[in-house]
């Protein structure tokens, strides 16, 4: 079995048509046809369907597929690994983040990373945490920032608690007088905007409102982060969410929940089965530095500190 072999039939399997994977591999479709052939051979078993020219995958095509994905992502880690010996003058971060995090702490952290290591490539996905999770364990990414606790049905994943940060009830800065905190029954019957379904505070805000016994009311749902504060500004509701968000938004305030409150931590997370390459291990290395001076600073964001503490 072949690498190549393998990026063919996963080319086929996502193009479904022979002649458009064949111009995307950038090789003649005769030769993939019979590089598929040959691997089909050797496993033993069709992979692929071709009846009246509509190409599908078979049930071992299917079982296939993310085995062949994965495998390719590691055969592309271990090159780069190989090319970072020197120094790290190159390589390359595939680092997930949630949204939060991507329009707070991490662009700055990712300026002194480039700043150190400036011919290392930087790839940033956005997402919530069940995204992030599903792509380290595709081989997608090397790092994620991802919120804790982790589910049952996750994969195998090395998690290193970096931050706590609160949530708060967050509504336009021009709503009537505020109180110094809120409880949680206080949003029962309020107009709420909530996030799209998969998305963890989502999560977090109804298995806290149904704690304290209510189902929440929507005025509007389905939005991501910038959404969800622009729709808040607009009137439609308040929302639950990380206080570090607001930072640069005028036409929103946040009120604190009652003690305890609502908190969450963020966690650095790799796949137990791969050890994260050397620029991976450099940026960890950053970006831990970049928060330990932070919080060293008093300049991390408000409610928000480093694992481990309390204030």
């Amino acid at each position: 079995m072949q690498l190549q072999q393998l990026a063919y039939f996963v080319a086929v399997a996502e193009a479904r048509h022979f002649t458009q994977a064949a111009e995307r591999m950038r090789v003649a479709q005769p030769s993939l046809s019979k590089q598929i052939k040959a691997l089909e051979t050797e496993l033993g078993a069709p992979l692929l369907s071709r009846a009246r020219g509509n190409v599908t995958l078979t049930a071992a095509g299917e079982a296939l597929l993310p085995l062949a994905r994965r495998m390719l992502a590691d055969a592309d880690t271990a090159r780069r690994e190989v090319g970072e010996l020197a120094g790290l003058r190159r390589g390359r971060v595939r680092l997930g983040a949630t949204p939060s995090l991507c329009a707070g702490l991490l662009a700055d952290a990712l300026a002194r990373y480039h700043r150190d290591y400036p011919g290392v490539e930087l790839l940033v996905e956005e997402g919530g945490s069940r995204d992030l999770v599903r792509d380290l364990a595709r081989g997608q990414l090397d790092l994620a920032l991802i919120i804790l606790p982790l589910h049952s049905s996750d994969p195998s994943l090395v998690t290193e608690e970096i931050l706590n940060e609160s949530l708060v009830v967050v509504s336009p800065s021009n709503a009537p007088a505020r109180k110094p905190y809120l409880r949680i029954e206080e949003l029962r019957g309020r107009p709420m905007v909530m996030f799209r379904r998969g998305y963890d505070l989502r999560e977090a805000t109804l298995a806290a409102c149904r704690q304290a016994g209510f189902e929440p009311r929507f005025a509007v749902e389905g939005g991501e982060m910038d959404a969800v504060l622009r729709f808040v500004e607009a009137g439609l509701g308040v929302a639950v969410v990380p206080s570090m968000v607001l930072d640069g938004r005028p036409g929103l305030t946040g009120t604190p929940l009652a003690p305890p409150g609502l908190r969450r931590t963020i966690a650095l997370a790799h796949r137990k089965d791969v050890e994260p390459t050397r620029a991976a291990h450099a940026f960890r290395a950053t970006l831990l530095f970049f928060l330990a001076e932070a919080a060293h600073e008093g300049s991390l964001p408000q409610g928000v500190e480093l694992a481990g503490q309390s204030g």
